[in-house]
């Protein structure tokens, strides 16, 4: 483990707002005894459940679900809830350079179906996960960087506002000199996705195992041997989707080709109409600033406010409340009149970074049926949905399955990763440089 032991207790819930406003999931039961399945899946969170399902669904297979804590309880039940583009850390120009333009075409035919595949989700599986209005808003938090947003081509049903433009339409802030706005993707309550897909699998057949930690995993004639601490499963093959929270010493090949990281989320108490009226923020658009190490933030239907941000070395207490405090006072930097609106929940967790900046999904080199769905760089939403299918397609044989950028493993991380990460974090601070008021 890369961090404190206190980071990864399933026993220790986030003190997330999600999961106090929504119905819990039924214990998942841990597995008890020897069973066999066709496949095994590792991780019951969005790649995990929808590999599953479509595995289920589309080709009758038999599917088992191994999950250390219960579903919700991971990245899937405490994110921000931007269902959205994203999954990958390259542009479109970068990933034309490294791959190729088709490929870039196919990462952006990639992200819509993903978006695609969250509200089919939602539909198809009546969840009621409290979607907000469609749209994202990319915010300029510098003279520079509003000027590259201008200098950008703007996407196709978006829109370029500037500070007048975003105050007369709810989005003021005293922090952003202008914005790009797209139409797609809308945000959602994550706890309520993550354990309405947990339902439906069940509801399928699928078989999910909670507090079932993997402690195991080795050849077993043509397939694997998954051990828990209370029982064993045989299947001939099996997905990793376990993201940051990947137990390394499981699989070699894993070891340090991940990078977890850790995000803040803080909500606040339901502000007043007077109150958002006076900051003139009135809308639920999804939002996130243009910074290395970025602030992102909706109002909720209930009309509290998540914010969260990005940063952290250690799940020391004394640590966590050192980031916390530097994140409550941004957050009334860039809005001003919510100084007196009080935390009323707040929480942390891990996103997974690669190397290659990529999301991987595809097989463990050398290890045959031994498959890899991971790397969604803190926006798996959308992309870790689509991405558990793409990934049970190609274990099913669809050799085109997986976009194009996530079939090349990511390598390895050399340096050792805290102290890259956080040379990395020190050299991104100083490129921000301090968040400012621009009002």
């Amino acid at each position: 483990m890369l961090y404190e032991p206190s980071g990864y207790d399933p026993n220790e819930w986030p003190d997330s707002y999600w999961r106090a406003s929504c119905l819990p999931l039924p214990a998942c039961p841990p597995l008890q005894g020897e069973t066999q399945a066709q496949v095994a899946i590792i991780g019951a969170g969005y790649a995990g459940l929808n590999a599953a399902l479509e595995l289920v669904e589309r080709h009758g297979t038999n599917v088992v679900v191994l999950d250390a804590a219960q579903p919700g309880w991971g990245a899937s039940g405490r994110n921000g809830g931007f269902c959205c583009q994203g999954g990958a850390r390259l542009d479109a120009d970068q990933i034309t350079r490294c791959f190729g333009r088709e490929a870039a075409q196919d990462w952006d035919r990639f992200e819509a179906r993903a978006i695609a595949r969250v509200q089919d989700n939602l539909t198809r599986y009546r969840i009621d996960a409290q979607t907000t209005e469609p749209g994202e808003l990319a915010l300029a938090a510098s003279p520079r960087s509003w000027a590259r947003m201008q200098a950008a081509p703007v996407p196709e049903g978006g829109a370029l506002l500037d500070r007048a433009e975003l105050r007369a339409q709810g989005l003021n802030t005293a922090a952003y000199l202008g914005a790009r706005y797209v139409p797609c993707g809308f945000g959602l309550h994550p706890y309520a996705y993550v354990t309405g897909l947990a339902r439906a699998a069940q509801a399928a057949g699928v078989r999910v195992q909670g507090d079932s930690r993997v402690t195991e995993i080795v050849p077993h004639g043509d397939g694997w041997r998954l051990r828990t601490a209370t029982g064993a499963v045989i299947a001939r093959q099996v997905l990793i989707a376990t993201n940051g929270y990947s137990d390394e010493s499981l699989v070699p090949w894993l070891h340090r080709r991940i990078l977890p990281a850790i995000s803040n989320v803080m909500v606040t108490r339901p502000l007043t109409a007077a109150e958002l009226d006076a900051q003139g923020w009135n809308r639920s658009l999804m939002a996130y600033d243009d910074r290395y190490l970025l602030h992102y933030f909706r109002l909720l239907p209930d009309n509290r406010l998540m914010f969260g941000a990005r940063g952290g070395l250690s799940f020391q207490a004394h640590s966590v409340a050192r980031f916390k405090q530097r994140a409550r006072a941004e957050f009334e930097l860039i809005f001003p009149q919510f100084r007196q609106v009080e935390t009323a929940y707040s929480w942390n967790g891990l996103v997974c970074l690669t190397a290659s900046l990529a999301p991987y999904i595809g097989p463990v080199e050398g290890a045959k049926g031994l498959w890899v769905a991971l790397g969604w760089h803190g926006n798996g939403v959308a992309a870790a949905s689509e991405g558990g299918r793409c990934a049970a397609r190609g274990m099913m044989g669809a050799r085109d399955a997986p976009p194009h950028i996530t079939r090349k493993p990511p390598p390895r991380f050399i340096a050792p990763r805290k102290w890259a990460l956080a040379a990395a974090m020190a050299v991104a601070g100083v490129m921000d440089g301090p968040l400012q008021r621009h009002d």
